[in-house]
């Protein structure tokens, strides 16, 4: 008997390849974020702008990661979705390690184009292998978890970006948070299997049939009120998102003059660990509120959406650090509040076969208004202000962008007011025909 026969033999292998997705999903965030902390010296050896940094971080990398995501979920929903995740894996860990050796910023840019390439296969079949291991009743416990690797990305990218940079420079750090993914990819292939389709539903597990085109799967999802203001939603968080994680280092080391290594451990703490419980949490509330009633799988993310903007206000107004820090603890607990409840969302309300697809599109409307125009905005209007704020651009940036979460609250307001009237799929999701 294989090693993968014995383990997926065993009564916890489900749990045991949700740590593994959950694994590879923090090595993409690790290679993808970790430009946040290189954002200030990369800037200037290359002497770039803010406008090119903001693009270099965000359209440059969300472009192709966005667009390529759908046609490899089309094939991901025909296929062996492990196979594409390991090919993914090992594309966007050999990339972020040639990141290291450009000579120049259009070099760099380029490599950052092949990591956003490699990350493009990997979040959607993921999501639709979660789907199939873990029935509706459980699958928020289960994409908290997996979304966890937004957070254990941040820690690792925060402390690992700041102390190597340091020690070694940027370029020796692309190359040694690059390789790993390498050795993940291997572990990842030679352990986990494929299931069957819609394996953890209340129908039949799908061996065959055919896949709604992506037409089709576009069409269902701008229909379905609650899966549109579910992506509205997913969007503006990710605008927001993107824009305070690869901006938030070159705030502190600006505003506080905080070295690379100390950035690295502030932001650790905030958005890897007190992050990290909020992205849990969030997934366990669904589970828990849903069962009285499911529009609270879109309302948890409203609340606290909206409830954190106040804090963010408070802290880019303030000068003491220690104080601001402080403030800073609810923002960083409600940045990824979002993750686990949209992801859920998003599988349960479409067939078992769009789940991939559907996953994509979402993705590709999160991450080219949330990863694309997110940190580039904050680059143009930190120029815009410079004449007025000097080096106190920056913080009065992030403060316009932190008021957009309002705008996102209110659409996950409306996707679970409109929740009931989403139609019946195989998928043993609860809901009046629309």
């Amino acid at each position: 008997m294989s090693l993968r026969d014995r383990i997926e033999k065993s009564s916890g292998y489900r749990w045991y390849a949700l740590g593994l997705l959950t694994l590879v999903f923090t090595s993409s965030h690790v290679d993808r974020q970790i430009m946040g902390m290189l954002l200030q010296p990369i800037k200037m050896e290359l002497g770039a702008t803010d406008t090119q940094m903001g693009f270099l971080v965000g359209l440059t990398f969300a472009l192709f990661y966005a667009t390529l995501g759908m046609p490899i979920a089309m094939f991901a929903d025909r296929s062996n979705r492990r196979n594409i995740i390991t090919g993914a894996l090992v594309i966007w860990s050999g990339m972020t390690a040639l990141c290291g050796y450009a000579a120049n910023f259009v070099q760099l840019a380029l490599a950052r184009i092949g990591v956003g390439i490699g990350e493009a296969g990997s979040t959607p079949p993921s999501h639709s292998l979660i789907a199939d291991l873990f029935p509706k009743e459980t699958r928020g416990t289960a994409m908290g978890i997996f979304a966890l690797g937004v957070n254990f990305g941040l820690l690792i990218a925060y402390l690992g970006g700041g102390l190597l940079s340091e020690m070694w420079g940027w370029r020796a750090t692309f190359i040694a948070v690059g390789l790993p993914g390498l050795i993940i990819a291997v572990w990842f292939y030679f352990t986990v299997s494929e299931p069957l389709r819609g394996s953890s539903e209340l129908v039949k597990p799908q061996i065959g049939g055919v896949a709604p085109t992506f037409k089709e799967v576009w069409r269902y999802i701008w229909k379905v009120k609650a899966l549109r203001h579910t992506c509205a939603g997913a969007a503006l968080a990710g605008f927001t998102g993107y824009g305070f994680v690869l901006w938030m280092p070159t705030f502190l080391q600006r505003s506080y003059d905080l070295s690379p290594s100390e950035t690295g451990y502030t932001l650790a703490l905030m958005s890897g660990i007190v992050g990290g419980i909020g992205t849990f949490v969030a997934g366990k509330l669904v589970d828990v509120l849903a069962v009285r009633d499911e529009r609270w799988c879109a309302w948890v993310v409203a609340a606290g959406k909206a409830c954190y903007v106040p804090f963010l206000v408070v802290f880019f107004m303030m000068d003491d650090l220690k104080w601001a820090l402080i403030v800073y603890i609810v923002p960083a607990f409600f940045g990824g509040f979002y993750l686990a409840p949209t992801f859920a969302l998003i599988q349960g309300l479409v067939d078992v076969r769009m789940r991939a697809v559907a996953s994509s599109i979402t993705l590709f409307i999160l991450n080219i208004i949330g990863m694309g125009f997110g940190p580039q905005l904050v680059g143009i209007v930190s120029d815009l202000f410079a004449p007025e704020y000097g080096d106190e651009s920056l913080r009065m940036a992030l403060l316009v962008l932190g008021v957009v979460n309002f705008w996102c609250a209110w659409h996950y307001y409306l996707a679970g007011k409109y929740l009931h009237h989403a139609p019946v799929v195989n998928t043993g999701v609860t809901g009046q025909p629309a």
